[in-house]
This record gives structure tokens, sequence and C-alpha cells, in this order.
């Protein structure tokens, strides 16, 4: 309203001083002579044109203003609501049907699209997020972890997509080469990926308001696990399930690659997270909780607090930005995307 009245208060001054409306100028004048009014008719047209500018200009700045503001609103009436309608809190697990299949298309999610991508049909997701899963040789807690993750993640209303890295042939594992060369190789396919959430794979979420996103800080979303009674075992873990933005990812560098056997890789992530000063946030343990899928442990790594001790020298030089590896294979299943990648072989000292 206010907008809109000062819009006709200008109309009706740029109307009032217009030369073809300034009868009382010519009136006062017309018997001073020829000069005097071409002069004051001169001086009428400069001040008529100043102002024909200035409104001009006015018009189009509130033109292209009010049409990003209309554009917004619309936007945000697209928008799927900030808080997903259909969250069930608590979730019971249940096991796979028999007939419930990896790689086959699966008829449990028709809406899951070719590699493991989903987003709600009826708004706009506020939330676009690649899902990492560090992966060997557990292929039933792989059916198990598909089969319940994604039914949550569709109730929290995202544009999601799994992808499975599995580490080539029997040798060392390292999460971090398997971890930094899936980041790179998720924005070869996906540029626009903004949230990447690194999840172990025997991990089960057992409260659907434990939301899948990124805030403006690193976020450790497995606060409680029913293996450690629902506690969180020490104030530096973020292992287990971690929410990074694609720029802290890189401002961290990643994870460090010098961790060859289980263990020690997530100790340094909290490092590189604190050297850099990002604050690491929490949600509430009544809600952040899992289940973890009993599996068979690695055998710890025997150096790791030795390479864990020189952590703070190496972030700006060990991780994502100079990780070596070689992608064997990319394949779309249904309810994933599969990197197969060769870590290749560790450092003899």
């Amino acid at each position: 309203m206010c907008i809109t009245s000062t819009i006709n208060i200008i109309y009706v001054v740029r109307h009032y001083i217009s030369p073809d409306n300034n009868v009382f100028m010519m009136s006062t004048t017309s018997g001073t002579g020829d000069s005097q009014t071409n002069t004051s008719d001169n001086q009428s047209g400069q001040r008529y044109g100043l102002f024909d500018e200035t409104y001009q200009l006015f018009l189009q700045t509130f033109t292209a203003n009010f049409m990003l503001i209309l554009e917004h609103q619309n936007n945000a009436s697209l928008y799927c609501p900030s808080i997903p309608p259909n969250l069930q809190g608590p979730i019971i697990i249940h096991e796979p049907p028999e007939n419930f299949s990896v790689l086959n298309t699966s008829p449990y999610y028709p809406e899951v699209q070719h590699g493991g991508r989903y987003h709600p049909k009826t708004c706009l997701a506020r939330h676009k997020i690649a899902i990492i899963v560090p992966y060997r040789d557990r292929w039933d807690i792989l059916r198990r972890f598909l089969f319940h993750t994604h039914r949550f993640l569709q109730r929290q209303q995202l544009d999601y997509r799994i992808y499975v890295c599995e580490q080539a042939f029997d040798k060392t594992f390292n999460k971090g080469i398997v971890m930094n060369s899936c980041f790179k190789e998720i924005l070869n396919l996906e540029p626009n990926t903004i949230c990447f959430i690194m999840h172990d794979v025997d991990l089960l979420l057992i409260d659907d308001r434990n939301m899948y996103t990124c805030p403006s800080y690193p976020r450790h979303l497995s606060v409680a696990i029913d293996k450690f009674d629902y506690y969180l075992p020490y104030p530096e873990l973020v292992g287990g399930v971690l929410a990074m933005r694609r720029e802290h990812y890189i401002l961290v560098n990643g994870y460090s690659t010098n961790y060859w056997g289980w263990g020690g890789e997530d100790d340094d992530m909290h490092k590189r997270i604190t050297n850099k000063h990002l604050i690491l946030e929490r949600p509430p343990a009544s809600i952040a909780r899992y289940k973890m899928l009993k599996h068979t442990h690695q055998k710890l790594n025997p150096s790791r607090m030795k390479v864990l001790r020189t952590a703070h020298i190496r972030i700006d030089s060990d991780g994502v930005n100079n990780v070596k590896y070689k992608l064997l294979n990319t394949s779309f299943h249904h309810l994933y995307t599969h990197f197969l990648i060769d870590v290749g072989e560790q450092k003899r000292h």
C-alpha cells in the first residue's frame, strides 16, 4: 500500500511539472518577452528531464526488486516443510523380506530412481545430500542398510543419493582413500551436491527426527549407539555418521590417507575440524540413536596412535587434495551407485 501510494505521488508530481501541463508558468511569463520565455522553457525542460530520468530509474529498480520478491515467494511456497510431516520418531527396525534384492529393481521402493536417487514429488526438497558408505565384504549388512535407510530418508523429504564405495582386492583397508576418492567421484557425477554424509554401513538410525542434513557446521549424527549403551564414548568421537558441507570437507582436506587398517582416521578427522576452527555440532542423544549390526571387527591398526600424533602437521598435505587411487568401475543399481576403487599399496618404511 505504501509503495503504491509513493508511485502515485511521483506520477502526479511528474504529470504536474510536465511541459504539456505548464500553463501557469506560461501565463506568468507571457508579457516579459521572448527571451525570458525561452529561458523559462529551457529551465522547465531541464527540470522535467532530470525528474523523468529519476522516475524511470526508480520505476525500473522497483519493478526488478518486486519481481524478485514475487519469485522468492513463489519458490518458498514450493519448498517442502521445514519439519517433514510424516516423521515417526522412534523406528522399529524390520528385517528385509526374503524377496528383497539389492542388485535387481526393488518393488519396495518404486519412487527411487536408478542409482539410488530420490527426491520428493509433491514439493521441492530443501536439502540435496550424498551419502557415502565405505564398504567391503559385508553383503548381508549392506542389504539390511539399504532396505532400512531408504525408508526414513524418504520421510525426511530429502533430495538424496546413496553411494556405496567399495575397496577392491584383498588389500589392507584404507578408509581415508576410499572416502576422499568417493567424494571426488561424486562431484564428477553431480557437481551441485553440497551436503555429504559419511555413513558406516553397520549403523541403522532408530529415530527419524535425527535429520540427515548439513547445517552451518559439521554435525556428528551417531551420538547414541546401542553398543555403547546410548552414551558417547569420548568427546572427540566423530566416527559412525558424520555430516559435512562440501566447503568444510575441502577446508579440512577430507580424511587422512595415512591410516592403513582399522581405526585412527576418524579421530584424525576431529583434529582437522578443530584445527580449522569449525564448531562440531551434535543433535540430542535422545534422538541421535542407532543400532549397530553385528559383524566381525577388523584387527586394529597397531600404528594408528603414532600416526595420530602428527595429525596437526599433515592437514594441508595429506587428504583429498592429493589422494591417489584408481576408479576401476562405476555401476548404477536401483538402490545405490557403486564405485569400485583401487587404493594402491601401503608404503613400507
